[in-house]
């Protein structure tokens, strides 16, 4: 079977988690600041409404998996949904964003149908979209290539976003608290990401086919996803894992502004016009141009050492980094700028393993029952990204809520505190909780290569 795929068609993969990532960075960074001190609602609901849409989304994400298994078009399965979604996703995302003159009740409403729409369009187009990873190619190294090469994009389109999110809203609407400038930034960002998820569909091409064509009922699929030990074990390090990012992400701009003086600005041209950054854009801007060199150094960490070891040991090292970033104090800028690198590093190698690994799970799976759910193992497994996401970010806002928090006001030292602990002690438990899971993986790089040749060999007899 040809493997090998073109830089064009990974550029074109990774123009797909540009997109996405650039909204999903802006949500975990940005989306509590703007309920609490933009859209004016108290930490406390909105992590509630962000532990119930998101439960409810997670469970949606398996059966837009299970749908996407048995789409047949003449793309393919999974690309489709990049060409039809994209703008819906665009437009939801803007509504996400946008204020509504209501009372408290009538926001708390908005909130929630807004936000519970994005969360399912998000996972319209990318449980379909972290699936065509499975099927572009059967060879496990250009998986970890393609992975790194999503990445890569990934973590450009968040940095991209970082980079302009608060330059544009100031300049659109004069200040953070902005509603109209809020407004017309993520307006930006939706053409963005439409043009981003067209490319990828045009760029690429589904070509791993099941062994057999025979449609598997939905209770077969279950029950072979039910057996995949190495899937539940990358479950449990995933959650962990996204925890960690997710209570760092979201305490980050509170971190800033509440406890380090955020008063200092750096000036850049852009396009004619002159925008100024803060600490806080360029904290979260270094964090995502680390998190591209861990991207990058991963393929060939993971090529000498194996994909099960170098998430072990990154993981462990962002959790004894994360545990020493509590003892700087709000004068040592520079201290957590360059930590912020250093764990940003460890948390970008990560990313392109677990989903490499995912695919040698759903292989795992075809290997041992004969039967290929590409989709369902992909979206059971973006369902566990949006329960780590929705443990963090619901956490994030009670714990807000639980060390006195009252936006847009002075805050006490309890309160300081609590937020340096979201910074550091906090997620390191979590990072912590992912190495232990990841300890039990069984999938080794010996087993891989039998279990790659296994299927090639069958599907060459059945072709």
């Amino acid at each position: 079977m040809h493997n090998k795929i073109s830089i064009k068609e990974k550029v074109g993969y990774g123009l797909g988690d540009a997109a996405s990532s650039m909204f999903w960075k802006i949500f975990s960074m940005y989306l509590l600041f703007f309920y609490t001190d933009v859209f004016g609602l108290a930490p406390a609901v909105v992590g509630t409404m962000f532990l119930i849409t998101r439960i409810w989304d997670s469970c949606f994400d398996p059966l837009v998996g299970i749908i996407a298994d048995r789409t047949k078009t003449r793309w393919g399965k999974f690309r489709p949904y990049l060409l039809w979604v994209a703008v819906p996703f665009a437009v939801i995302g803007v509504l996400t964003f946008y204020t509504p003159d209501f009372d408290e009740k009538g926001k708390i409403i908005y909130a929630y149908v807004t936000y519970s729409s994005m969360m399912m369009i998000y996972s319209l187009i990318n449980v379909p979209y972290a699936s065509l990873l499975g099927v572009m190619s059967s060879d496990r190294k250009e998986r970890t290539t393609l992975s790194s090469y999503r990445m890569v994009f990934a973590f450009g389109g968040s940095l991209l976003a970082l980079w302009l999110i608060e330059p544009l809203v100031n300049y659109f609407g004069g200040s953070l608290s902005s509603k109209t400038g809020w407004l017309a930034t993520i307006s930006v960002f939706g053409v963005i990401t439409t043009a981003f998820f067209w490319g990828c569909f045009f760029f690429t091409k589904e070509r791993v086919k099941p062994i057999s064509d025979e449609q598997t009922n939905l209770k077969e699929d279950l029950k072979d996803l039910l057996k995949n030990k190495p899937w539940w074990i990358l479950l449990g390090a995933g959650i962990g894992a996204l925890v960690f990012n997710s209570i760092r992400d979201g305490a980050a701009v509170y971190y800033f502004k509440y406890y380090v003086s955020d008063t200092v600005n750096y000036s850049f041209n852009l396009f004619g016009e002159t925008f100024n950054m803060t600490h806080t854009s360029l904290y979260l801007i270094l964090g995502q141009a680390a998190n591209i060199i861990g991207v990058i150094a991963a393929t060939p960490i993971a090529n000498k050492i194996g994909k099960k070891n170098t998430f072990f040991g990154s993981m462990l090292l962002a959790a004894i980094l994360s545990v020493i970033f509590y003892f700087f104090g709000k004068e040592d800028v520079l201290l957590i700028m360059v930590f912020q690198v250093l764990i940003s590093i460890c948390a970008g190698c990560i990313f392109p393993l677990i989903w490499s690994m995912y695919a040698d799970s759903a292989d795992y799976s075809e290997w041992k029952q004969g039967r290929r759910a590409t989709g369902l193992v992909f979206s059971a497994s973006s369902m566990s990204q949006k329960f780590g996401w929705t443990i963090g970010g619901a956490t994030t806002g009670w714990l807000l809520g639980f060390y006195g928090f009252q936006a847009n006001i002075e805050q006490t030292e309890v309160t300081q505190n609590g937020i340096q602990l979201m910074l550091s002690i906090l997620p390191a438990i979590a990072a912590v909780i992912s190495v232990l899971f990841i300890l039990f993986y069984p999938l080794t790089e010996k087993k891989l290569q039998t279990i790659e040749q296994d299927l090639n060999n069958k599907r060459n007899i059945a072709n």
